[in-house]
């Protein structure tokens, strides 16, 4: 059956791999393009037409598969609420409470209807399970809208934030292999044949010096969605396949970042979704450090950390110490991202060189 997967994964990339180009140039003359300008990297119009492929792709091929519509059609209504939404939002702008209204309905909606609730935490405080009881339906909604801000808000260099999303499915398919559940892996494989796909286009490599797609908001709200929907329910069955302390290090690095700019921008006096250039990527371009060169290394460290997650628990590492070190991981970031000038002076080391 591992096997089966892989080649899923491998047929998705390639519908996905054929059908960018000729969105691309329909986007194009429809005008749905991201225009260059403001607090943006890019020079020329591109289509953020990214999410409007990878996931109508994704959750057509869950049901060419077999899957439950009574387990995923929840995630797919919400899913389609936040891609409508987020299309529209690419035509004529939205406010931001509005769409913020949207994600936290998508939220609750799979919480409440769909079941992605987070009952425990496990013993990530080393006194027995964390049961949440009453709070587990606002702490879920909370958990889910949060990921979903921090995929969004990562989404600000080629190849970031779905290159992040990719990271993330790879250790949460990984988990599954090792437990032999090759069933739970099934519906994230073709996610990630199309995430490859759409990484062609959007990430720079030797055959591409830029991205000629965006994920847009559809697309990086939407995979915010779907990797906090598989998450939870790798965590929270009977005999889960992961603990929750190992998916918060799989996931750290854009919720931590996320919480350390909106705890700056608060300390700053601002509104916590106010629009600025003070997020951890950012530090690498202040730096010096070339787009594609940051994306790497930041793809890097999601990478290592992920693998603290999973392979910490593994070894045999005590939850509390494993909950520790990330609540370290925060508060050093936290405190960092008040004083940008600390980042940008340990990664101007990686300014040098050519590169795009």
């Amino acid at each position: 059956m591992t096997s089966g997967l892989f080649l899923t994964a491998l047929g998705v990339f390639l519908i996905v791999l054929a059908l960018i180009p000729a969105a691309r140039v329909l986007a194009m003359k429809i005008g749905l393009v991201d225009e260059p300008g403001g607090r943006k990297q890019h020079d020329d119009a591109v289509p953020p037409i990214g999410g409007l492929i990878i996931l109508p792709v994704f959750m057509l091929s869950v049901i060419v598969l077999g899957g439950d519509l009574s387990a995923y059609g929840y995630l797919f209504i919400a899913l389609i609420m936040i891609l409508v939404t987020g299309a529209i939002d690419d035509f004529v702008p939205l406010h931001a409470w509005f769409k913020f209204a949207v994600q936290l309905s998508a939220a609750a909606l799979v919480v409440i209807l769909g079941g992605a609730r987070i009952y425990t935490l496990g013993d990530m405080f080393g006194f027995g399970e964390v049961g949440l009881a009453w709070m587990s339906i606002p702490f879920s909604i909370a958990a889910v809208a949060l990921l979903v801000n921090s995929i969004n808000l990562m989404d600000g260099l080629d190849g970031l934030a779905a290159g992040k999303s990719f990271v993330v499915l790879g250790w949460l398919v990984l988990a599954c292999l090792m437990a032999h559940d090759a069933q739970a892996a099934m519906p994230m494989m073709p996610l990630l044949g199309a995430l490859a796909a759409f990484l062609f286009y959007n990430m720079r490599h030797p055959l591409r010096d830029k991205a000629s797609v965006f994920l847009g908001d559809a697309g990086s709200l939407g995979l915010g969605l779907v990797l906090a929907w598989f998450c939870i329910v790798l965590t929270q069955h009977s005999e889960p396949i992961l603990v929750p302390i190992s998916v918060a290090w799989i996931v750290a690095l854009p919720v931590i970042d996320a919480c350390g700019q909106f705890y700056r921008r608060v300390r700053e006096g601002r509104h916590p979704f106010s629009a600025d250039r003070g997020h951890f990527h950012h530090h690498f371009i202040h730096a010096g450090v070339p787009v594609g060169r940051s994306t790497v290394m930041i793809l890097l460290l999601g990478f290592v950390l992920g693998g603290i997650g999973y392979f910490g628990i593994i070894a045999g590492a005590p939850q509390i110490f494993m909950t520790g070190g990330w609540v370290i991981l925060l508060v050093v970031h936290m405190a960092m991202s008040e004083r940008s000038e600390y980042y940008i002076r340990l990664f101007s080391r990686f300014a040098s060189g050519v590169d795009n």
